[in-house]
Parts: structure tokens; C-alpha cells; sequence
């Protein structure tokens, strides 16, 4: 069987959004949280091009700052970076015991008949047609995103969703809403490709996040409204 060595997916330039400064949300000794654009990386890619990026923006005014999680380049929203090696390492073990409480909001095609669900999917990425994933039951890795319908916009035949995603693999929620019939709102990715992606940007936004104190312990809660 032959197999394609480059993606079938049609690469798309990147082009950073303006750096118009941070929106820092939060900043102490330990961590800081920020805002995030849509359509700019978490950190640097492949090749020149792709070097810009939110970590790099925030190293420009906070040298020390290193990343602990990240968002897609096309997904906005609640991103925290670490003050030092130190403070790196403690919150990076509360994201990989899942003890970090993420929500995000999306926009999604199509009018979801129940107030909430969960999805259930093992996926896989989807090496001949790469970045992308998809679904695959028989060698995917577990799955699981819970959503809540906050609201239904009949006109444009839409709906709003709170999401919770219990395994964090790449383009989760993304590749769980498109195989459930409702893909989000702009993704050029993942939409009908016999339909123009509709909007300028995904919609889809990481909008709460709640963990721990690195030093103290303490909870903290933050939260940023969706820009759409």
C-alpha cells in the first residue's frame, strides 16, 4: 500500500494576528495568565514563518516565562505560563493529573436536540491528511468531551455550547462535534468541505480555568468572555 509522504490537506500561510500587546489577565511571582488570539500559535513552529507566537510574545516582556499547556493557533482564550523552571514543573503535573478545570465555548453548526451529552471517541491523528485527526475505534486513544447547550440561534441555524474535554488530545473537540453532525462555526479544518467555511475565525474559545496555587496551594479562578 502506498502511502502519501505529505498531507493531502492544502497548507494555509500563516499569518500572526498584529502583536497590539499582551492581554494579561493575571500576573504574580509564580504564573501568569493571558489572552490569546485566535490565530496565533502557542509557540514556534516549523520554519521561520511560524515563529511567531504567544510565548515568544510574552518572553519578550517576561523572560523567564515558559509554557505549560497549549491552545490551537486558531483557538482563543485562558492560556497560563509558568514563572521558571520551578513553578513549570508544578503546574505541569496539575495539568497532567487532569486537576486543572478548563471550559471552553463554541459555536456550532446546526441545532443540537438535547440540552447536554457526552462524546465518547477514541482518535487517532490522521497521518496522510496531517494536521488533522479523526476518529478510529479500533486504534484511537480514549476520548471524552462533555458539552451543555447554552443557547439556539433558529435564524442561523446554530447553537452555543459549553464544552469540558476529559483528555485534552490534539483538535478534540474540533474532530468530537464534527463526527456528532455539528461542527464548529468557521473551522475551515474539519467543516463540510462541500460548503465555504462560514465566519472569519473558529469559534471556538477556552473561556474558564481554575487550578491551584503553584506556591501557596490557594485555588484561582479565572475567566474571559468569548469575543463572539
Amino acid at each position: 500500500m502506498n502511502v502519501p509522504s505529505a498531507s493531502l490537506v492544502p497548507a494555509l500561510a500563516y499569518i500572526a494576528p498584529p502583536d497590539d500587546g499582551l492581554d494579561l489577565l493575571y500576573l504574580d511571582t509564580a504564573l501568569l495568565v493571558v489572552n490569546k488570539p485566535a490565530g496565533l500559535l502557542s509557540v514556534p513552529g516549523r520554519g521561520d514563518e511560524k515563529h511567531d507566537c504567544l510565548a515568544l510574545r510574552v518572553q519578550a516582556a517576561y523572560p523567564e516565562a515558559l509554557i505549560v499547556h497549549r491552545l490551537d493557533m486558531q483557538t482563543s482564550g485562558l492560556l497560563v505560563l509558568a514563572r521558571g523552571p520551578e513553578m513549570q514543573r508544578r503546574l505541569s503535573i496539575q495539568f497532567a493529573r487532569r486537576a486543572v478545570d478548563k471550559r471552553y465555548l463554541a459555536v456550532v453548526e446546526g441545532l443540537l436536540p438535547t440540552a447536554s451529552g457526552e462524546i465518547d471517541l477514541p482518535l487517532i491523528a490522521d497521518w496522510p491528511n496531517r494536521p488533522r485527526q479523526k476518529v478510529d475505534l479500533l486504534a484511537g486513544k480514549p476520548s471524552f468531551t462533555r458539552y451543555q447547550v447554552l443557547s439556539h440561534d433558529p435564524a442561523a441555524e446554530t447553537s452555543r455550547l459549553a464544552l469540558w474535554s476529559a483528555t485534552g488530545r490534539t483538535h478534540q473537540l474540533r474532530v468530537h462535534l464534527q463526527a456528532i453532525g455539528h461542527p464548529i462555526v468557521g473551522d475551515a479544518l474539519y467543516a463540510d468541505a462541500a460548503k465555504p467555511a462560514s465566519g472569519k475565525r473558529l469559534l471556538l474559545h477556552a473561556d474558564h480555568l481554575a487550578l491551584a496555587h503553584p506556591e501557596s496551594g490557594r485555588p484561582l479562578d479565572f475567566s474571559c468572555p468569548a469575543p463572539f
